[in-house]
């Protein structure tokens, strides 16, 4: 007899892993046991030699589809006095760390049940089992177990507490476990003023506010009152209402997607004005008449972590307009839970299915705040009583460039942790930047990157961000000695940064771009960086954002940037595209703004507008000098009469993109002038563009030009920052990556030059991998100290 003693590591809890073990073990004929621990998975198995031998390699090659394994120990040991194969007792070592998996779409053979008669969950809105359902958003401890979760609330019934224990069950220590008889239900709230149309009638006790502590029930009463909520939300949705709906990871607001005045009044409600809003649609089949998918695309949809998947919506697409206004891309997303399932069927059309909140605040989780906060939004409140313990928005993707990358890194993919090319020697929080927050820790050789936290521009999302960080370190065990931040000093995340009584390493932002991708890429070598997007704080105190860097972790060499023009007004220029143009135009040539081509524009202002520009840039009041590349987006569109007046962050940008004739033929073209750092001259553009405009050239013909013209100036000027460094790798990071015309024309263009490009595939392009890149130039500094 042969006995080896293994520990796993990785994502190996809440994913099946025990059964598996177990039942693996039995399947060979080997004794032994397994168990959870907050160090991982532990676990003994002897028997024959061969068979032992063999164990390890069929533990990596049959593991559960979920599990992510990292290593492997094995130790050969002496072989213990046992009888079979046995799970064992969860340990918890103090200090001990432990990887958890997200939430999961819920699995075919669940959805099989939920709509079969014969079967005791038969349309149980909370239907789960050891491959599917809530995992990262339940717990309150690890290990995970029932106990430390927010289905502690909830003792199984007979048939749950059997199926739980049963090793050759699916549902076998499936910590969500639940049905009709013993699990969560729903509740439904109407405003005031509001009934629910047709013949329905709600159940006595449908009101949270009547809710009742869990008890056993009677499956056939529950599973009539449970269709009657469903029916009646339905007939609201299909009446033109709007539906808080309680998720996995906080509330959607849901209408009927199809109906005008329906997505019209929930954008008024929300304060949502112009940015897409995601649909959930109830088939691939539905997904694939709306929107042109590839196989990639599909695999997304219909995947475990269920996105929002970006893709070109086909024309005559059967949606209310102003779900997506003209834009060409929509954001389409599956049923992911049991509930949405059952929505779906019963309305039969696809649903508007946003974030739960009011524009720019978090997304409510907690039935009392939603029937709070979102009572000026919601005509009805569909809930439920199982704890929400983390805050998910969902996640986007898209496929570009052949790979997946993510938009919005959140529900289905936090928290699985990005694997680093080092083992840290101290744990390190990076607080992340202003926008599109995340925050990062990095921990043995993990970098556990948050879920997409928001713009941290008010209290709520603060305590959002302070709540999660909590919730982090004390799930995963870590005890930060090192900040890293951000070194604009008003940015929230810096000031929570600089409050936190441990040593502090203040990043700047492109580097912490740069640095994050090839870090992500494992590339220790320096690497040339274009750092392309709206706003970073320089070290010089100015406003940076079109960047080339000679970068490696821990510094950097600006070697190249994009001609400073002033910002007009700040913060306001950004809200009106307008008055950035103008900006552009006075900081370049102040006789450009007598070009011709500039009446247009000059046209569009205010009365009295063009005087106060002129009198705030010539005196240098609040005109900020930026770099940005973002800007001169946001100029290029303002000109050629895309946009004048951004109702959202981006939406200039965005709208230059989709107005990209793609027959159009010709490109603008920058010139590099200078040296130490080098210029990125944006005047031979602007004054193509302004020449354009004057004898008439569309729109869309200037966008393809100026949008070719920012794919040549990266190239060229990656290949030459590149052959001056010998570095053969060129870094592409920044919110101006989230172009698909962009990001896929350098892409092309950079490989066509011999050389290797490089951009993000775990984590956003844009500020959501910044913390990440913040805590890598960190630990490097540290490392090179």
């Amino acid at each position: 007899m042969k006995a080896l003693a293994l520990h796993i590591t990785g994502v190996v809890q809440g994913v099946g892993f025990r059964p598996f073990v177990y039942n693996l073990a039995r399947s060979m004929g080997l004794e032994g046991w397994v168990l959870n621990s907050s160090e991982g998975v532990f676990c003994l198995v002897q028997g024959d030699p061969a068979a032992v031998d063999a164990f390890p390699s069929r533990l990596r090659a049959d593991a559960p589809p979920m599990s992510v394994i990292e290593a492997v120990i094995v130790e050969e040991v002496e072989p213990e006095v046992l009888d079979g194969f046995a799970i064992r007792e969860s340990t918890d070592v103090d200090g001990a760390m432990t990887l958890v998996s997200p939430d999961i779409a819920t699995c075919p053979a669940c959805t099989a049940e939920l709509f079969d008669p014969a079967d005791r969950r038969y349309r149980y809105p909370f239907i789960n089992c050891t491959n599917c359902g809530p995992r990262f958003t339940i717990i309150d401890s690890v290990p995970y177990d029932r106990p430390s979760t927010a289905m502690r609330e909830f003792g199984m019934c007979a048939q749950c507490a059997a199926e739980y224990i049963d090793p050759s069950d699916r549902r076998f220590h499936a910590q969500p476990d639940a049905c009709f008889v013993c699990g969560p239900r729903l509740y439904l709230d109407l405003a005031e003023g509001v009934s629910v149309p047709g013949r329905v009638t709600l159940p006595a006790d449908a009101s949270w506010r009547q809710a009742t502590p869990p008890r056993h029930r009677d499956r056939a009463a529950e599973r009539a009152r449970s269709d009657a909520l469903v029916e009646a939300t339905a007939s609201l949705l299909l009446d033109g209402r709007i539906v808080a709906l309680k998720g996995l990871g906080g509330f959607h607001l849901a209408c009927d997607a199809t109906d005008v005045d329906a997505v019209a009044r929930l954008r008024e409600r929300k304060q949502r004005w112009g940015k897409p809003l995601a649909v959930m649609v109830p088939s691939l089949a539905v997904a694939e008449a709306l929107c042109e998918f590839g196989e990639e695309e599909r695999a997304l949809l219909s995947g475990t972590a269920r996105p929002i998947v970006l893709a070109r919506r086909r024309p005559g697409a059967n949606l209310a307009t102003p779900v997506a206004g003209e834009l060409p891309d929509l954001g389409l997303m599956l049923p992911y839970t049991p509930l949405h399932h059952l929505l779906l069927a019963a309305v039969g059309r696809p649903l508007v299915m946003t974030s739960g909140n009011l524009s720019e605040e978090p997304i409510a989780t907690d039935n009392d705040e939603a029937l709070e906060r979102l009572a000026p939004i919601a005509d009805a409140f569909l809930v439920h009583d199982r704890g929400i313990r983390s805050r998910y928005d969902d996640s986007v993707v898209r496929m570009i460039a052949g790979f997946e990358q993510p938009v919005r890194r959140a529900r289905g993919y936090a928290p699985h942790p990005v694997a680093l090319p080092f083992e840290t020697d101290i744990d390190i929080l990076a607080v992340g930047p202003e926008q599109k927050n995340t925050f990062a820790l990095l921990t043995r050789g993990y970098a556990l990157v948050s879920q997409h936290v928001g713009d941290m521009e008010n209290a709520l999302t603060l305590e959002h961000f302070e709540q999660t960080i909590e919730l982090y370190e004390r799930l995963f065990r870590v005890r930060p000695g090192l900040i890293a931040h951000d070194l604009h000093p008003e940015y929230l995340s810096t000031k929570y940064a600089l409050t936190l009584d441990l040593p502090k390493v203040g990043v700047q932002h492109h580097h912490a771009h740069i640095a994050g991708v090839a870090a992500e890429h494992g590339v220790i070598d320096p690497v040339v960086g274009i750092a392309f997007d709206g706003t970073g704080y320089g070290e010089d105190g100015h406003i940076w954002g079109g960047e080339v860097l000679l970068a490696t972790w821990a510094g950097y060499e600006r070697l190249a940037h994009l001609r400073e023009v002033p910002l007009p007004g700040g913060a306001a220029a950004i809200r009106r595209p307008a008055r950035m143009a103008v900006g552009t135009l006075l900081g370049l040539d102040p006789a450009l703004l007598d070009h011709p081509g500039a009446q247009p524009l000059l046209g569009r202002l205010a009365n009295g507008e063009e005087r106060l520009l002129r009198q705030m840039v010539e005196r240098g009041v609040n005109c900020p000098p930026t770099s940005s590349m973002g800007r001169l987006f946001d100029s290029v569109a303002a000109l050629a009469g895309v946009r004048v007046d951004a109702i959202y962050e981006g939406q200039a940008a965005i709208e230059l993109e989709a107005a990209v004739d793609p027959d159009a033929y010709g490109s603008y073209a920058f010139d590099l002038v200078g040296a130490e750092p080098a210029i990125i001259d944006s005047r031979p553009v602007i004054e193509a563009i302004l020449a354009d405009i004057a004898v008439g050239v569309p729109a869309g013909v200037i966008a393809a030009r100026f949008h070719r013209a920012v794919v040549g100036c990266i190239v060229s000027v990656g290949k030459t920052v590149a052959a001056s460094a010998g570095s053969r790798h060129v870094a592409l990071s920044g919110g101006v990556f989230l172009n698909r015309f962009v990001l896929e024309g350098a892409w092309q263009g950079i490989r066509e030059a011999g050389l290797e490009p490089l951009t993000h595939v775990r984590l956003p392009v844009s500020d959501g991998s910044v913390a990440f890149g913040q805590g890598i130039v960190a630990w490097s500094r540290r490392h090179d100290a």
